[in-house]
């Protein structure tokens, strides 16, 4: 007997061909309203409609196909789609009914299915719960374990997920190389087309995440451009949702596309936000609150990095350097330390140590300052990431110009500012060019020091970032100032030189602003190499010639 097949029904099978999936959505549901749709139909309106960002047209599609499959007793496809139900619930957060259908998909399978596709999914959220625990010995068990049963079915979806939790597990587990040669694979056969568009979109996302967390962002660069290129064949695809715009909002705040940056970063949020909201809002929220303050929208930034925290985001080192820029000193160094007590993972650790320097330089803890570069330094050693290298050489020069180690601090200023430069990342390569332009300065070539500060400037210009173009103006004011003259001191080594010429001693001038000793007489040696000068009583008549101080009152 023929079946008559509805022209909407074609056309629905048609568009999800096309991978045009809203189209695919709309035809399939007018097809559904006038005679309900097969299992085969109801799967393809489900998938259509999870890539189309419509989340309770999927679920609802995933739910009546299980329930079809049950009632003709085909549990093992019965089993799949309750799988990929509960999957889709755990990646958009809501663990308790993702646990309810995951646990259903497992009775359904009989003992004797071991080696089916159905068992290797099931064993993919499993092995996630010990990633995401730690364990990462177990997790690359078991997504090996995963991968072989794929292999032995032929199942590219399963395969794909087992090589992309391998690559995972040894990444975390210390085996950088093997695990980065896991994730290429895998994202091979997803630029290939291998496997399915709900699996493409997870592994997409899973490897930008794990470069970034590497800071292998050369990779990141390069799997960003191939998800957009495959987000842009599928028009009315949801990029690839919420996680994955976060993830190319940091990329393009990295390139110093910030306007874009932003429009990625709220879409992410609004996308997060959706009911039942995702816990990843929180991320989203904290890079908006990055783009802000680097715009020096800090009003508008100290909000969003509250939202985030709200959300369960810590808003460190965000926070602390927002704190810092409003002279919040106290506060940042507060917050920062407390955020790098509690960081014992690696990565999240190297992040934490080169904001921390630069908060309780500010505040002249040079001690605090040198050990933390130190730290930073060992763990760029270590994880080999060109990025965090550069990272830790800007921290560790700034303690270096702190210490009057100029020459030192351009020794490694130059090849950050060479790493900065070779990924793209103007706004980095700016900051470490005012930081040449401080060593230039101690080393007294001013010249020099005009070239580096007219360039950072130009691109803190070109970014809209005011207020580190507003510092680096006021570091130049069209020229540095000449050696021996007050312009040539920091804010810091004036205060200091005030307090001197007053009379104070040393002992009096740390307790008066809270620092050692010991940087009293860094700043005065410091002090003495600007001004030309060879003793304190010098360097006091000079404070009282140029009016920096008032002499005091007579009769």
């Amino acid at each position: 007997m023929l079946v008559a097949v509805s022209e909407p029904e074609v056309s629905g099978r048609r568009s999800f061909e096309r991978r045009a999936w809203r189209d695919a959505v709309v035809e399939l549901s007018a097809t559904d309203r006038t005679s309900p749709l097969a299992v085969d139909d109801l799967e393809r309106l489900a998938v259509a409609a999870y890539l189309a960002g419509e989340d309770d047209v999927w679920a609802a599609a995933f739910e009546r196909a299980h329930h079809e499959c049950m009632r003709h007793g085909d549990a093992r496809r019965a089993a799949r789609g309750a799988f990929w139900l509960g999957f889709g619930l755990l990646l958009r957060g809501e663990m308790a009914p993702a646990g309810g259908w995951l646990a259903r998909a497992e009775h359904l399978l009989d003992e004797t299915d071991r080696e089916c596709v159905e068992r290797g999914l099931l064993a993919v959220p499993v092995a996630l719960g010990h990633l995401i625990a730690g364990d990462t010995g177990t997790a690359l068990a078991e997504f090996t374990d995963a991968f072989a049963i794929g292999v032995r079915c032929g199942d590219s979806d399963l395969m794909a997920f087992g090589r992309l939790g391998r690559g995972q597990a040894l990444v975390l587990g210390g085996d950088q190389a093997r695990g980065v040669a896991e994730l290429d694979e895998v994202m091979v056969a997803v630029t290939a087309g291998e496997v399915s568009p709900i699996v493409a979109g997870v592994v997409y996302c899973a490897v930008i995440e794990m470069c970034q967390h590497m800071f292998d962002v050369r990779r990141a660069q390069e799997w960003t451009a191939a998800l957009s290129r495959w987000c842009e064949e599928q028009p009315q695809l949801v990029p690839y949702r919420g996680q994955c715009l976060v993830h190319r909002a940091e990329i393009l705040q990295l390139h110093g596309a910030w306007p874009e940056a932003m429009a990625e970063a709220e879409k992410a949020f609004e996308h997060l936000s959706r009911p039942p909201v995702h816990p990843a809002v929180g991320d989203a929220l904290y890079r908006l609150a990055e783009l802000l303050r680097l715009r020096g929208e800090y009003g508008r930034a100290e909000a969003a990095y509250r939202q985030a925290s709200e959300r369960g985001r810590d808003p460190q080192p965000g926070l602390a350097r927002l704190r810092l820029a409003q002279g919040h000193t106290a506060v940042a160094v507060a917050a920062i330390r407390r955020a790098l007590d509690e960081a014992a993972e690696k990565v999240r650790r190297a992040q934490l140590l080169a904001d921390y320097v630069e908060v309780v330089l500010a505040v002249d803890d040079l001690p605090a300052a040198r050990a933390a570069a130190d730290e930073v330094v060992a763990l760029g050693s270590e994880l080999n990431a060109p990025v965090l290298r550069a990272m830790a050489a800007h921290a560790n020069a700034l303690v270096l110009l702190a210490e009057g180690e100029a020459r030192a601090a351009l020794g490694v200023l130059r090849p950050a500012w060479a790493i900065w430069r070779d990924v793209g990342a103007p706004y980095e390569a700016a900051r470490v060019r005012v930081a040449i332009a401080r060593a230039c300065r101690q080393l007294g070539d001013d010249e020099g020091a005009s070239l580096e500060l007219d360039a950072a400037a130009g691109a803190f210009r070109a970014l809209g970032a005011v207020a580190d173009l507003a510092s680096v103006e006021r570091l130049s004011d069209g020229q540095l100032p000449a050696p021996g003259e007050a312009g040539a001191l920091s804010a810091r080594e004036l205060c200091v030189l005030r307090l001197v010429a007053t009379g104070m001693t040393n002992r009096a001038v740390a307790a008066d602003l809270v620092i050692s000793e010991k940087t009293v007489a860094r700043h005065l040696a410091n002090i003495f190499t600007k001004l030309g000068v060879s003793s304190r009583s010098a360097a006091t008549a000079y404070a009282y010639e140029r009016g920096l101080v008032h002499p005091p009152y007579t009769q």
